[in-house]
Order: structure tokens, then C-alpha cells, then sequence
């Protein structure tokens, strides 16, 4: 260590982001500042290796990078339960990846190639993997079937089943499961009494101390059409962000709450309109065939996202100064209709069951 005391700590960085994720891991015990480093999402993003979307078609895997220029690459598929896909949905669970499958789902970290395959519970053959979360030191996730939440639980490869339940303004609300967002250790949904006003749009929780659905706060606006684009996610890794597009008028809108989410007061959330586009080249985000939705982050005043269009194709759109600065079709992903998602690479390990003493002793 000391000859790298010498070099300056720009340099330092400038090397490690040069280096493979998997050896990253390993470096994290050389010193308290290079283990601060691979927690800093600055230094995810500018990583030589990193990327920002995953996108899956019936036979394959792409990341996709984005800066300084859009490159896509195949990803292997040797790791567990991605032998063969037929996927059913992809999940960004913030450091890790959800891949729901008809008969179960995959954990998956694809910058690190490491993956858990996840039997589905046998009482339900028609499950929906909602996403991940870390409460209380322990990794959970969440599946849906008909009237009843069924929680996994990582350390004891168990599943718990409950019945759902509802409080507050949720009881009449419905579900836009697509939209599961997980955040600071609790999961939240997009929910809406009557899906053309947009009076009516909520975000919801599900507490998992309770095992209570919970109404948390309002939206600062709905859709007007069903075509309309709606889609939560997280802001600076502690808010929310709200991306709108009216199909109507192709006007792009994003709200990001003020402040910190805290979990157990929605009251206190207020949103800011952040950034909105109106140009007129403006591409539609939903497409008028399968109305899927688009995925999409925000760094600094820019807004950056991946949707297909009326014919199946992927594109990646950036925007910025209230324009359309470029965009980029994908023509290497020739199946149509991909699953898209967001993500940011990680270096957290996908979580493995505990052994029984381990386990003995988390239980006492």
C-alpha cells in the first residue's frame, strides 16, 4: 500500500474503474476509502464496465451503456435458472435483478454473473414477482397469486403466505403491479380507483411488519388516457421520481419528491415538477400495440430512456434542455418486444440461504 499512497486518489480511481467487477469484490478489504469508493453509484456509473438498461428477448440477454457512447453486449447465460429464458418480467430491485418465470424466479447480479434460482411456492401456480427488499438485515421478497401476498424469505428459503389486506384509501384501489418500486426497505406500487382520472392515483405500500397493504401518499397527477405513460421510480437513491407522458400531446413531464422518503409518514412527501419536455419531435414512450411502458433515469437534467416502439423495436431516447437530444435504435435485439428494465450495477453478493447453525442462531 504504500506506493499507492503516492499516486494521486483521481488516478487511484481512474485504474480501479478499469478493473473487473468480480476482482472489485475482492479489493473491497485494502482500505476503509476504496470500500467507501464501490459503494459510491458516481463511481458505478463512470466504471468501464458498467451499463444502465437490461433488455430480454425470448432467446437472449443485453446490457446496454450508455455513456460516453450506447453500447449493447449479449450476456452470457450459463448462470443458474437463466440456462433458457421464457421470462415473464424483469425487476430492478436497486442492487440486484428479479427475472420472473412461470415455475419460479431468478436473483441475478449480471455484473457480477452471479444468480439463485427460486422455486415458486407449490400452492400457487399463477405467481407474480413483485421485487426485492433488505428489511432488517434480511432480503425478502414479494410474490403475488389471486388475494394473497406470499413473502420469500432469503436466509431461511421459506415461503410465508398471507392474506391481503387493506387500509385506508388502498381498500378500493387497484394494483399496477408493473410498477413495483423498492425503496429503503419497502415496497411501493403505483394504485388508482378509476384509471382515467387522475384524481384517483396513489402510491401504496406493503408493510411487512404488519403484513398490512397501506395507502402512503398522493400523486401530483394520474393519466387521462389509458395510452397515457405513468411509471415510478427512484431518485438520487432516496426519492421518488415520476415520469408522465400525455399520448394526446406527447408532452414529457418528471416529478421527484423534495425530500427523503420516509417510510412511515407520507403526509410529509411533496413533489417538485423537476424537468418537462414539449418539443414537438417528442418520441411516444407507449407504444398503441402491447402499451408497454418505459423504463427510464434521471442524472443531472437529463432524462434517459428505453421503450419500444408500435413494431417491437428498442430505443434508447435522451432528452435534455427541454429537447431530444438523440436516439438510437437497438438493432442487434432482432426479437421484438423486449423486456427492458433499469439498472445499476452493485457488488452485493445475491443472497444465499443461511446454514442451520447460522440460522439457529438468527432465530434466537
Amino acid at each position: 500500500m504504500a506506493h499507492l499512497k503516492k499516486l494521486p486518489w483521481e488516478l487511484i480511481e481512474e485504474i480501479l474503474s478499469r478493473v473487473p467487477p468480480k476482482s472489485l469484490v475482492r479489493f473491497r478489504t485494502v482500505s476503509k476509502q476504496w470500500n467507501t469508493l464501490f459503494d459510491d453509484k458516481t463511481f458505478m456509473n463512470h466504471h468501464k464496465m458498467t451499463f444502465r438498461f437490461i433488455l430480454a428477448t425470448e432467446s437472449k440477454i443485453y446490457s446496454v451503456s450508455i455513456d460516453p457512447v450506447i453500447v449493447v453486449r449479449e450476456l452470457p447465460l450459463g448462470t443458474p435458472g437463466l440456462e433458457t429464458l421464457k421470462l415473464k418480467n424483469l425487476v430492478d430491485c436497486n442492487e440486484l435483478l428479479l427475472c420472473g418465470k412461470n415455475n419460479g424466479a431468478v436473483v441475478w447480479n449480471p455484473w457480477l454473473g452471479q444468480s439463485r434460482w427460486i422455486e415458486q411456492s407449490l400452492k400457487h401456480s399463477l405467481m407474480e414477482f413483485d421485487g426485492i427488499v433488505y428489511n432488517n438485515k434480511k432480503y425478502k421478497m414479494v410474490a403475488f397469486s389471486f388475494d394473497l401476498w406470499t413473502i420469500y424469505d432469503f436466509s431461511s428459503d421459506v415461503w410465508i403466505d398471507h392474506k391481503s389486506k387493506q387500509t385506508g384509501h388502498s381498500g378500493t384501489s387497484v394494483v399496477s403491479v408493473e410498477k413495483a418500486v423498492s425503496l429503503n426497505g419497502t415496497l411501493y406500487w403505483v394504485c388508482f380507483r378509476d384509471k382515467t382520472d387522475p384524481m384517483c392515483y396513489r402510491i401504496c405500500k406493503f408493510c411487512f411488519s404488519s403484513r398490512i397493504w397501506e395507502s402512503f401518499c398522493n400523486l401530483p397527477c394520474g393519466r387521462n388516457h389509458d395510452g397515457d405513460a405513468l411509471v415510478l421510480g427512484v431518485f438520487r437513491g432516496d426519492r421518488f421520481s415520476l415520469l408522465k407522458q400525455c399520448m394526446v400531446t406527447k408532452k414529457i413531464e418528471i416529478w421527484v419528491t423534495e425530500n427523503k422518503i420516509n417510510h412511515e409518514d407520507g403526509d410529509d412527501v411533496v413533489w417538485i415538477n423537476f424537468m418537462t419536455f414539449s418539443s414537438p419531435n417528442l418520441p411516444d414512450l407507449v407504444d398503441t400495440v402491447k402499451y408497454s411502458k418505459p423504463s427510464y433515469f434521471i442524472e443531472d437534467k437529463r432524462l434517459v430512456v428505453c421503450s419500444c416502439d408500435d413494431t417491437g423495436h428498442a430505443w434508447i431516447f435522451i432528452l435534455g434542455d427541454n429537447k431530444l437530444i438523440s436516439k438510437t435504435r437497438i438493432d442487434c435485439v432482432v426479437d421484438p418486444w423486449p423486456l427492458h428494465c433499469t439498472f445499476v450495477p452493485s457488488l452485493v453478493a445475491v443472497p444465499v440461504p443461511c446454514r442451520k447453525e447460522e440460522l439457529a442462531e438468527v432465530q434466537v
